[in-house]
């Protein structure tokens, strides 16, 4: 019998994997919250806002009715942004919890809360299996087909287990892993350092200070990630170091066009306006930072991509006072 399996939110992962799972065998349900959009995809059987050069099966059921996605599923991924995360476990309950797991894909911190998503998820939908996946996962590689792998993570370690079983194929492949709160922390601190090597990029300072960067923010992520109770270990692995890795060297991802525009003298504003996608960095730059503050923890490059971002500061002047810091002994944590 075939694993069903809806993807609430029709992004450019949600698509992929809908893609990447239909073509697996599974039974895939793709809801969108936009009806007028989803009536376009139903017509072309394309995804021309996030995923254009990949055509949609006629077995991959697009839908706008949350009903009808969330009725007898194996497994719910959630594939919404994190500032829309909420509002869409809201809608999730207001409709009626299915008791299945549930898989995140969202990497950020809620601004109001600072929340984890899988946090959130347990709020408002109640006592869930909840897992989440993260990993160097740029998702128009994994469409193109080109070999991945990802990490699932979930308290309940048979839950994870189950998910892997359901995503892996030939070109995805999935482990599992039981410190949720280190493969969330990695997914979404990696965003603001991801904003500062685009603006490393955008400035072309070359190789020598994009692997400074890289070392250093790590370190910073996994010094506050430790602080909070995960597991060191974790942020040397797919979620951490393999997604900070991918998202700080490919010019796809959007927190690097994020920071290289702004390397380029536009505004945080002017670019939000100019793309419908979520640039997750900006807002965890700010709920990073008060995380750490509320800890004394020091995370100097983070401290100064909050500052770029949402004070206006100059990136130059902010390079400039990085490098110009009390010098100190190098520490990995």
């Amino acid at each position: 019998m075939k694993n069903k399996i809806s993807i609430i939110g029709d992004g450019t992962w949600g698509t992929t994997l809908a893609l990447m799972l239909d073509e697996n065998g599974r039974d895939i349900t793709l809801w969108s919250v936009f009806c007028e959009y989803l009536n376009e995809m139903k017509k072309t059987r394309l995804n021309r806002k996030y995923l254009p050069e990949h055509k949609l099966p006629e077995s991959i059921t697009l839908t706008a009715d949350l009903e009808e996605a969330l009725d007898d599923m194996d497994l719910i991924i959630l594939a919404v942004p994190s500032k829309y995360f909420r509002i869409v476990c809201e809608k999730i309950r207001n409709t009626g919890v299915p008791d299945v797991p549930y898989l995140s894909l969202s990497k950020g911190i809620e601004d109001e809360t600072l929340m984890r998503m899988s946090e959130v998820a347990k709020e408002v939908l109640g006592d869930v299996k909840i897992a989440v996946l993260s990993g160097p996962n740029i998702a128009t590689e994994i469409a193109d087909k080109s070999p991945s792998a990802t990490t699932v993570s979930c308290s309940d370690i048979s839950v994870a287990e189950e998910i892997r079983e359901m995503l892996m194929t030939p070109y995805f492949r999935v482990y599992t892993h039981h410190d949720t709160l280190g493969v969330e922390l990695g997914g979404a601190l990696k965003n603001p350092i991801a904003i500062a090597a685009g603006i490393v990029d955008g400035f072309a300072m070359g190789t020598n200070t994009k692997s400074a960067l890289l070392t250093r923010g790590l370190v910073e992520i996994t010094r506050l990630g430790v602080a909070m109770g995960a597991e060191r270990e974790t942020f040397f692995g797919l979620s951490g170091l393999g997604d900070l890795a991918t998202t700080c060297f490919n010019p796809a991802s959007r927190n690097h066009w994020f920071g290289t525009l702004i390397a380029k003298g536009k505004t945080r504003d002017e670019i939000l306006r100019s793309t419908d996608s979520v640039v997750e960095g900006v807002i965890t730059s700010k709920s990073a930072r008060r995380l750490f503050l509320n800890r004394k923890i020091e995370m100097p490059i983070i401290e100064q991509v909050f500052n770029v971002v949402w004070q206006d500061k100059s990136p130059r002047e902010a390079i400039l006072e990085l490098m110009t810091r009390e010098p100190k002994r190098e520490t990995t944590v």
